[in-house]
């Protein structure tokens, strides 16, 4: 049940959702519907090559709009990732690298203080390590590191001037207070012991629009473990639209195709390290390395793979950014097939929270959230594998070595 979140003009294909609807399964066609409920959205982008393999891109659109609210959950690390590379090429100092041990410091109230990491090969975090640990299984506390680092204010204005005004990133992935997370801590870079580079702590006055409330569910399980008989108040929680999603991952893989202002400011080994890290499997991995029967290998692949935990075939790569949180799944991908030379995007959202009560952990992400991924994964997937081309893609852009580290 969502509350004050009129539905705004939403974007549907009719084709998009034709294509769907008559390969959809009993239960793929219960979900969608029942849109209300689910509050589901996909974008389908095809991606056509041509002579020169240049990719052209067209959007299609199931149910995707501003309203209501969902949440974003742990897809906001992505663009996180992106400013953190960005941010060190602004920063411009000799020796100062993505691979440069960082260590945080604790400055003001609910912070703390990381000078190691055990998952690292030499035991020390740096914003390489805290990427791959984003991308491979969506680590909560490397993406609050990176936060820090860039800063609140800064991070939001960034993503401001390449466009995407309906976004905001508010927040850590901790108990934290809003004031707490406008102060980011210390952080002094170090090489061989010495210092390399030292940030001072930092405040934001940026000043976001709360004015719009955005309440969800019937009930919600406060941070005592009480129930509350009231919606959940998300009105100063993190926005991402999957439509921003979409561009933002579309503006690190085919950086040439959005305008300059959209692209970051990263090297072509940038690319390729992030490129490595968005579809590496976590076994794949031997720093940070993984137990896998956990992290298995679709953990944090939901279009195609996840539900079942399938196991991609090795001429599959994936990548994307997932998020899961209070009921609400997204991810935004971006999917190679080298054996039959196939690209696409893929990108959505859905809400699946029957019982209507949020933080308690009890969500239908098995039964219906990570099925319907993998069903619409599916669709598009064989619908792709026999639509004609007029040029063949070429793909070694996106082939990599995963045993070079």
């Amino acid at each position: 049940m969502f509350i004050n979140a009129a539905i705004a003009q939403q974007k549907t294909d009719p084709w998009l959702e034709q294509l769907i609807r008559t390969r959809a399964s009993p239960f793929l066609l219960g979900v969608l519907d029942k849109p209300d409920s689910f509050q589901y959205q996909l974008i389908y982008t095809k991606i056509d090559r041509d002579k020169n393999n240049r990719p052209q891109f067209t959007n299609y659109y199931l149910h995707v709009g501003k309203d209501p609210y969902f949440n974003p959950a742990s897809t906001v690390k992505m663009p996180v990732a992106f400013c953190a590379l960005e941010k060190l090429h602004a920063l411009a100092i000799p020796g100062l690298s993505r691979n440069t041990p960082m260590l945080t410091d604790s400055s003001y109230s609910g912070q703390i203080s990381v000078t190691r990491d055990s998952l690292s090969a030499n035991g020390l975090p740096s914003i390489a390590q805290y990427i791959r640990e984003i991308f491979l299984i969506s680590d909560n506390d490397a993406y609050n590191r990176l936060y820090e680092f860039i800063g609140q204010e800064t991070l939001n204005k960034k993503l401001w001037e390449k466009g995407y005004t309906g976004s905001r990133i508010t927040r850590r992935f901790m108990p934290m207070s809003e004031e707490e997370n406008r102060h980011t801590n210390t952080i002094r870079f170090v090489q061989d012991g010495k210092p390399i580079y030292t940030q001072p702590p930092a405040y934001s006055t940026i000043a976001f629009d709360y004015s719009k409330k955005h309440l969800v569910g019937r009930a919600h399980v406060n941070r005592k473990d009480s129930l509350i008989h009231a919606p959940m108040d998300f009105t100063t929680h993190n926005v991402l639209l999957l439509e921003d999603l979409q561009q933002l991952l579309q503006s690190v893989l085919f950086p040439l195709s959005v305008p300059e202002k959209q692209r970051f400011n990263l090297s072509k080994d940038d690319y390729r390290f992030l490129y490595q890290y968005m579809s590496e499997l976590p076994r794949e991995s031997h720093y940070p390395h993984y137990d896998t029967t956990e992290y298995f290998d679709s953990y944090a692949k939901f279009f195609l793979f996840k539900a079942g935990k399938s196991k991609p075939p090795a001429y599959i790569r994936v990548f994307n950014k997932p998020g899961w949180t209070y009921g609400f799944l997204t991810d935004v991908a971006y999917i190679v097939d080298f054996k039959n030379n196939v690209e696409f995007m893929l990108s959505g959202c859905i809400y699946v929270n029957s019982d209507g009560v949020l933080n308690d952990d009890k969500y239908d992400y098995d039964s219906i959230g990570y099925p319907f991924f993998k069903e619409t994964g599916h669709i598009i997937y064989n619908y792709e594998l026999k639509r004609p081309r007029k040029h063949i893609p070429h793909l070694e852009a996106f082939r990599l070595d995963y045993e070079d580290k």
